[in-house]
């Protein structure tokens, strides 16, 4: 600061012309300071747009991120993966262990943003900014089948009561109990402990709660846990943006509006669902069984046949499973034999000799079912090239591409999965079928065929299989399937 003399003397100038120069002084400094000073600091956008990277924090689970026999897979992975290409910039996922691992990337600036179905609650808004909710998602509380039920949630007073620690399940429960219900307790669950729901099969705990969506995910691990009642609010799921990031949460913003108002969001629902969708009770029990007494004798068989043919060994063994649940000793009506149910013409046409040896069946198959997914165009994107292919496999190609044909008549996408699926049963009613080229096919079996192995296979993509042995318990096989981080850490 400039402090003008409190005594002049004769020999200096006037007391004007001083306070002139002075003046003329401070503003040169002035101006001199501003030309030096940086440039202000790019935002959050700015920043992405400049490496040309999005960088995302998320947890490795089924209903973030996982990877899969077609590469990465899940619903908050295909939701960044649409913003980022929106932004024009490829997507870097950094999956972590648990809540206070994404705040961490958040708070030390290694990520953008944390996306895993959050909820934006006081803890998080400390964090990072949080974006619209792109989706509401169901509580649940689950029981085990044979214990009585609460029906609400007072009947949960007294009861023991699980949920993972840091969720917004014990979020909700706090909110709840601060609400009125005083005597109301639970225990949390850290990270990388056992799930609540083997508690519940354990019969270490007597309910749980849960989002609907990992439930969905986590029935075919835990047949025996099933749905009391819904807790009657639903919960947001957010993206949280870093702190300094309000116009990357901007665009994220815009992005979720223009998602769910062209579809995108729904796409990515159906998708996700589709992954989850129903088993059978008998047969998700029979299914956990069988992953731990036979799966283990063919693991090493299916994934000798991935790397003779370049097709993932997941995939093999849920088609495998889908056609003989295992069984080498399976026959069908019109003669197929073995795990890979093939047929004798399907035999012949891939070069095996005997269909009755386990390692030539099963390598048969694999060799088919490669050969079948080369028939579907290149320019067809996965994950549906292979959904296509194995309808093509259980139906036959000249099947699909009649339903393929239809779909495109129909004012649809013959390359979509979801489209044809929903033109397959056609194939089997005479107004359309008598204008197929190849007439009439049972067009429901290929749909249910599909889904069945997609269910099989997004299982077995969870779980890992590589410290299975004869002697692995069920307990143990619930475990590896349910760890968070289990198979990617």
């Amino acid at each position: 600061m400039i402090r003008l003399p409190t005594k002049l003397t004769n020999a200096g100038p006037p007391p004007q012309r001083y306070a002139a120069r002075a003046l003329l002084a401070s503003v040169s400094a002035a101006l001199l300071l501003g030309g030096c000073m940086p440039a202000p600091h790019p935002g959050a956008l700015a920043q992405v747009r400049a490496r040309h990277v999005l960088r995302v924090v998320t947890l490795n689970a089924p209903t973030s991120y996982y990877l899969g026999a077609h590469g990465a897979q899940g619903f908050e992975f295909r939701l960044a993966s649409g913003f980022a290409h929106g932004l024009g910039v490829s997507l870097q996922i950094d999956p972590v262990l648990d809540a206070a691992a994404m705040r961490a990337a958040l708070a030390e600036g290694r990520a953008d943003m944390a996306a895993a179905q959050l909820t934006a609650d006081a803890h998080w808004r400390e964090f990072g900014i949080a974006t619209a909710p792109y989706r509401s998602i169901s509580q649940l509380v689950v029981q085990a089948h044979d214990r009585p039920h609460a029906r609400n949630i007072t009947g949960l007073v007294g009861a023991r009561v699980v949920v993972r620690a840091d969720s917004p399940q014990a979020a909700q429960l706090r909110a709840m109990r601060a609400a009125g219900i005083a005597q109301l307790t639970w225990t949390e669950q850290p990270a990388g402990g056992a799930d609540p729901l083997e508690l519940l099969e354990r019969g270490q705990a007597d309910y749980a709660v849960v989002d609907a969506d990992e439930f969905a995910f986590a029935r075919h691990i835990y047949p025996d846990v099933i749905v009391d009642f819904e807790l009657p609010d639903t919960r947001p799921a957010q993206w949280i943006v870093r702190p300094d990031g309000a116009d990357l949460a901007a665009a994220a913003d815009r992005f979720i509006a223009e998602a769910r108002d062209s579809g995108l969001l729904a796409q990515i629902q159906n998708s996700a669902q589709a992954e989850s969708a129903d088993f059978d009770y008998l047969q998700a029990h029979r299914f956990e069984q069988d992953i731990t007494r036979r799966l283990p004798q063919l693991q090493d068989l299916f994934q000798r046949a991935a790397l003779a043919t370049g097709l993932d060994w997941r995939l093999l063994a849920a088609v495998g499973y889908q056609e003989s649940k295992w069984q080498m000793q399976a026959v069908s009506d019109d003669g197929a034999e073995g795990i890979m149910m093939l047929t004798s013409d399907a035999a012949t046409r891939v070069g095996v000799r005997d269909r009755t040896n386990q390692w030539q069946n099963i390598l048969g198959g694999a060799r088919y079912l490669a050969e079948v997914i080369r028939t579907i165009p290149s320019h067809v994107p996965e994950p549906d090239h292979t959904w296509l292919a194995l309808a093509a496999y259980n139906v036959g190609y000249g099947h699909l591409e009649d339903a393929r044909v239809l779909t495109q008549k129909l004012g649809k996408n013959p390359d979509s999965w979801q489209d044809v699926r929903e033109q397959l049963p056609l194939l089997g009613q005479q107004q359309w079928y008598q204008h197929a080229r190849r007439g009439y096919a049972r067009g429901w079996e290929p749909a249910g065929f599909v889904e069945q192995v997609r269910q099989y296979l997004s299982v077995l993509e969870w779980f890992d299989t590589t410290q299975l042995s004869m002697r692995t318990s069920q307990r143990e096989v619930r475990a590896a399937l349910a760890a968070p981080g289990s198979r990617y850490d």
